[in-house]
Formats: structure tokens, sequence, C-alpha cells
């Protein structure tokens, strides 16, 4: 039984109440480790070691800072096969997909951040022949970040990266379902020779320990990824303390497939966009409209290619689609599935719990699911299931796509597959999201904006929006003499 530790101040610690979660390998069902059930009082450990920190890493150069992150990065690279194993064994995701996307994009952030911050720059206003005015953008101080378990160390760095490099210190709350990358990243930050409290990982749940750094006042900022439903109540207990606030949210993605498009590029991509990570990615395409033209086609070339997805043990290398992340999860999505029937969805594939053979019999694992025949305003199309689970409806125009689409409470992502250049532009401006990929799916630059609009969340991640937000602007205004 593996005992994971708290990084605070440089050091691997036990929480200080000496209380522990059990950790599940969800392909089998089985404790496999433990967790700290950190506290407050950790917190306050971590935030003295913060706070001791921050001058000294702030008073480095750019350079010298993107000197250490760099060696990060490089260190997650020497461990990439370790990082990934560790990520398919904790969240239930192909080892494969865990090598190629996660554990990539973990160093990759990481890089991206502190090359960046080297060519920073900000702005200078002229007036006339009076004065000029420049930007001065400072760190924070401290600042916390909260990171989800669908992607668990991609999205933890995603966090991390820009806050560091800007020259803030950071205390980070790994999700308590998803914990090992985290605690591994910990060994990563002393071996690379990351200063001691430049960054403090604390393990915990939402009220023990996520609730606590999100109000402490010495925090002076809120990075969080998760659910719409605790980033309202981030929003709200923290509504009086006048903390800078990043919420990226839930979403209910839709994909729009025009009779024009390509079509076997199309229905790989739709199933790619649709079942990744076992649908566990907020912008995967759970929504799917298909212009009525090629709807039966598409259907069935959709179908066909759902049903050839491998199933399997996460750490087989031919394995396509894992497990869910956990039991109640899989229970969750399980009831959505059991909805859709009651609204009068018709399953067309999937819809079921199945059974892996040998070590994972007892795991979580969920057929990929296409449903027919429901209401855009059902339920299922309209509340987050995040797993395994799409729908597929025909519209007529384009007028109607955009209506269908735009027809949810969130605005994270979405999809369009058309030849057709002037509607995908049409299309792209008129759909409510932050995010419009044409003919593509989760092609990312790390230098774009990342977030959504509407319950999808507030604020902007990504290049100069994320090292903006982990900046505090301060204009100076210099009077000629």
């Amino acid at each position: 039984m593996q005992m994971l530790e708290n990084y605070i101040g440089g050091k691997l610690v036990e929480p200080i109440q000496g209380k522990y979660i059990d950790n599940v390998e969800p392909a089998t069902g089985k404790i496999y480790s433990q967790i700290p059930d950190s506290t407050a009082e950790d917190l306050e450990q971590a935030v003295e070691a913060a706070t001791k920190a921050q001058p000294a890493w702030a008073g480095l150069s750019l350079e010298e800072r993107a000197t250490i992150l760099t060696k990060v990065a490089n260190t997650i690279d020497d461990h990439s096969n370790e990082l990934a194993k560790a990520e398919a064994v904790d969240n239930g995701k192909p080892f494969s997909l865990a090598k190629s996307v996660d554990i990539y994009r973990s160093s990759a952030n990481i890089r991206f951040f502190a090359q960046a911050i080297t060519q920073f720059s900000s702005e200078s206003h002229a007036m006339g022949n009076d004065a000029i005015n420049y930007t001065l953008r400072d760190p924070i101080g401290v600042v916390g970040c909260i990171s989800p378990w669908n992607l668990p160390l991609y999205l933890f760095t995603w966090k991390i990266a820009p806050a560091l490099a800007a020259g803030n210190t950071v205390i980070a709350k790994p999700s308590e379902i998803t914990p090992m990358t985290a605690y591994l990243f910990s060994k990563i930050c002393i071996e690379a020779g990351l200063p001691a409290g430049v960054l403090n990982i604390l393990h915990g749940t939402g009220p023990s320990i996520g609730d606590p750094l999100t109000t402490h006042p010495k925090i002076k900022a809120i990075s969080f990824t998760g659910g719409t439903a605790t980033g309202a109540h981030i929003s709200k207990v923290t509504a009086g303390m006048f903390k800078k606030l990043s919420l990226e949210l839930g979403g209910k993605n839709p994909t729009l497939v025009f009779a024009d498009c390509d079509f076997e590029d199309t229905v790989d991509n739709v199933v790619r966009a649709a079942f990744a990570n076992q649908g566990q990615i907020c912008l995967c395409g759970s929504r799917i409209y298909i212009e009525r033209p090629i709807y039966d086609k598409f259907k069935q070339a959709f179908i066909d290619k759902v049903k050839a997805l491998k199933i399997g043990d996460p750490l087989d290398n031919s394995t396509q689609h894992g497990a869910l992340v956990s039991k109640p999860h899989m229970d969750k999505v399980l009831s959505y599935i059991e909805l859709a029937r009651q609204e009068g969805g018709r399953v067309l594939t999937g819809g079921k719990q199945t059974t892996v053979n040998g070590r994972c019999q007892n795991g979580y694992f969920v057929e990929p699911t296409v449903i027919e025949g429901l209401d855009n305003d059902c339920r299922t199309n309209q509340e987050e299931i995040f797993g395994p689970v799409c729908t597929i409806m025909p519209f007529d125009t384009d007028e109607e796509a955009v209506s269908l689409a735009n027809g949810t409470q969130y605005g994270l992502a979405s999809s369009v597959w058309t030849s057709d250049l002037k509607r995908a532009h049409q299309v792209a401006k008129d759909i409510e999201a932050g995010i419009v990929w044409i003919n593509c799916w989760l092609l990312r630059d790390l230098r774009t904006p990342f977030g959504g609009v509407k319950s999808s969340g507030v604020g902007r991640e990504g290049g100069l929006e994320a090292l903006r937000f982990f900046t505090e602007p301060k204009n100076v205004c210099i009077k000629y003499s």
C-alpha cells in the first residue's frame, strides 16, 4: 500500500492530523494507495512556505526562472513512461493516450510558459509632448490552483506553469480522485531543483482543503477547473474577498456535421471527439447534429466506428477505451443512459456496463453509447454527463444547426465540419462558445485564449491571457520636464 505525501517547503511530508483517503484503481476496483486528507493546518504550513519563498522567486531574472522551469519540463520527459503508467492506473485511461497526450502536454505546458515569460511585454502610451505612460506587470504573490481528475497532470501543469513563470508561488490542490501524478511531480520538482516553497501540493477533498484554500486571505488568486456547481460555490464564498478568479467549468459541446464535409475524415474525428478519454474531457462533443441529406449514411458509419473501439485494460497498448474514473461516476453515467431511455431515446449502440476479463473484471467500464430520438430540450441534451455518451440528431438549415448548438446553458467548445469556407466563418461567428474548431478537434495552440462563455466559465487561460491573469498591472505616468 503506497502512502502519498504532501509537498510543502520543498519536502514531502505527512498530513498533520495523520488522516488518509483510499485511492482506488478504476480498472480493477481495488484500493492501491492512500492519500493525505489535508486540512487547514496543512494549508497554514504551505502558505507560510509560499510566502517566505515568493520574494526570492520573483526576484530571479526571467531567464533564471525559465531555466529552472525548463529543467522541470525536461525531468518530466525523463520520467514519461513512469508517469504515463501512473496516469493509466490512477485514472483508467489507456496508457497510449496518457503517454501521447497527457504526459507530452504536461512537459509542453511548462516549457511553453518558461519561454513565454521571456517574451512577455507590456504597453506604453505617449501623451503627445506632455508625458508617457508605461505598464508594469508584477506577480500577484501567493496563488491557488485547483485541477480536475480527467487530465490530471496535463491540467495541473497548465495552471501552475504560468503562475510560476510570472513569479508567483503556488499552493496547488490536485483532485483526490487522481492524485498519483501530482505526487510524482513533487518528486520531479525536488529532482529538478525547484526552490523550496515555490510550489506546494496539498492532497485532500474539497471540503477539507479546497474550501480553506479558496478562502485563505493570503491567497490572492484562484485558478480552478472543474464542475459548474463548484465554480459557482467558489465565486460565492470569495465574493467579498476581491480575489482574482479564473474558472474553467463544464461543457455540453455541439458537433455540427454538414453534408459537404469530408465524410470519412469527419466520421473518424467525430468518434474521437465524442469518446476520447472515455468521454471524460470537458471539450468532448456530446451533442452531434448531422445535416439531413447524409444523416442515415453518417449514423451508420459512425455507429460502425464506435462499435469497433477496443475496450480493455488501460495498461494494454492496444486498448482504445478504458475505465471510467470511479464507481460513483460510472453510476452517474449509467443513470443518464437510463434517463435517456425514459425520455424516449433509442440506444443505437452501447448503453451498459461491460466486463473486461482478467485483472480488470471488477473495473468501471461502460460501453461507448450513442442515443437517437431525443428532443434538444431534454435533460440528456442539457446536462453535462461527462462520460462515453453522445446523442445524434438531424438538422435542415444552417440557422437550425446554430440554434440547436446554442440551445444549452453551456458554451465551452464546438466543432464544425464543412467544405464551405463562407459557411464555416459564419457559423463560427454565430456559435456561442469560447472555442470553435473547423474540420478538426482538440487541435491546440498554447498561445491562444482558452475558456468558455455562459455557464462554462469566467476568464481565459493560455498564452498571454494566463500571464496577464497571474500578474497585476501597474500604470506609471512620467511627465516630461
